[in-house]
């Protein structure tokens, strides 16, 4: 059976340009965790982009993985008399499909793109076919984009920072997003003590769609957590989370901080990869998205395998690199836990 999906347009023109590309990827990677091993093609129909590719048929839970896809805009039937016919798309959001693109500051990661790499994280792992709540880690999370993308996928989410302001920022605002969705939810204030001694500040929410659902337990947490990524292993028990996602600092108009002093992006991965395979379960993956012209895919590879990680290195997971701006070409590598 064949099938094409419609790209959406995407209102930032600099990462529209990378949209078929880091999309096709996607796709692949999605269809590979259901066995599919066919490599999506891209077409212009009536000047609009569209990604064919064939597969047996589509079962419930390929579906809505495809309809949870970054770029999707319509799934469709290529039916043998060369018309399309629409799918009625499943995603099956927990949360607001908007939560991450609402809150704008600068620097921010374009929120699509975060749900890209969260979906081929996702799709990569031995978790892929879960219809459980996973549990997905953002050691730099900042405001909370990875964490939201992960709570609109139905997943619990754990965000760490070093930087108290943006984790205040992103506690006032998904307080104020759930209070304005009526959505059931409870949060509290609290501190955690850490293995070998001190402590951090965190902050839970447990949400519920329904009053119902929230008694019945049917609900997602998040937890923002305020502390140095590097004590990761101090702070959360050996394989605890599914799937690691995160956005290192570029170099550009921030640095990542250590202590007092400024650190390298290659310095501050080669501190939290080791946390972060502790952590993380096994078969799960870790994907961390980066600054190729201030780390080098290279040396972000060597800090994962030094932490005992496997990097995929094989297409597709080897073309994530796009320009964003004159000072930024992103990249990102993805590394499994054996």
């Amino acid at each position: 059976m064949r099938y094409a999906m419609l790209l959406k347009p995407h209102p930032n023109a600099r990462y529209r340009q990378s949209v078929s590309q880091l999309a096709k990827i996607e796709l692949q990677t999605i269809l590979r965790a259901w066995s599919v091993q066919e490599e999506p093609c891209e077409q212009l129909l009536g000047c609009e982009p569209f990604l064919f590719f064939d597969a047996p048929g589509m079962a419930d839970g390929l579906l809505r993985a495809l309809s949870r896809h970054s770029a999707c805009c319509l799934l469709c039937e290529a039916t043998g008399d060369g018309l399309l016919k629409p799918l009625e798309k499943n995603p099956s959001f927990f949360m607001p499909e908007e939560l991450p693109q609402v809150l704008k500051y600068k620097g921010k990661t374009n929120a699509d793109f975060t749900m890209m790499l969260l979906n081929c994280a996702l799709a990569a792992s031995a978790f892929a076919k879960s219809e459980q709540p996973l549990t997905v880690l953002d050691p730099v999370c900042g405001k909370g984009t990875t964490a939201f993308c992960a709570l609109c996928l139905g997943h619990n989410a754990i965000g760490l920072d070093r930087d108290e302001k943006a984790l205040h920022e992103a506690d006032t605002y998904l307080a104020r997003s759930l209070k304005l969705n009526r959505l059931k939810h409870k949060r509290s204030a609290g501190s955690q003590t850490l293995t070998g001694g001190g402590h951090v500040q965190t902050v839970d929410f447990v949400m519920a769609q329904t009053a119902e659902e929230q008694k019945q337990g049917d609900t997602r947490t998040l937890r923002l957590i305020s502390g140095d990524a590097g004590q990761l292993g101090q702070m959360m028990k050996p394989g605890s989370c599914h799937v690691i996602v995160g956005d290192l600092p570029y170099g550009v108009q921030h640095a990542p901080q250590e202590g007092r002093g400024v650190s390298s992006p290659e310095r501050l991965l080669s501190r939290i990869a080791g946390g972060c395979a502790q952590v993380l379960k096994r078969g799960g993956v870790a994907a961390f998205s980066f600054n190729a012209y201030t780390l080098s895919r290279a040396k972000a590879s060597a800090a994962l395998e030094a932490a005992g990680l496997e990097v995929l290195s094989q297409p597709p997971f080897d073309g994530f690199a796009h320009w964003v701006e004159q000072a930024v070409e992103r990249d990102a590598v993805l590394a499994r836990k054996p």
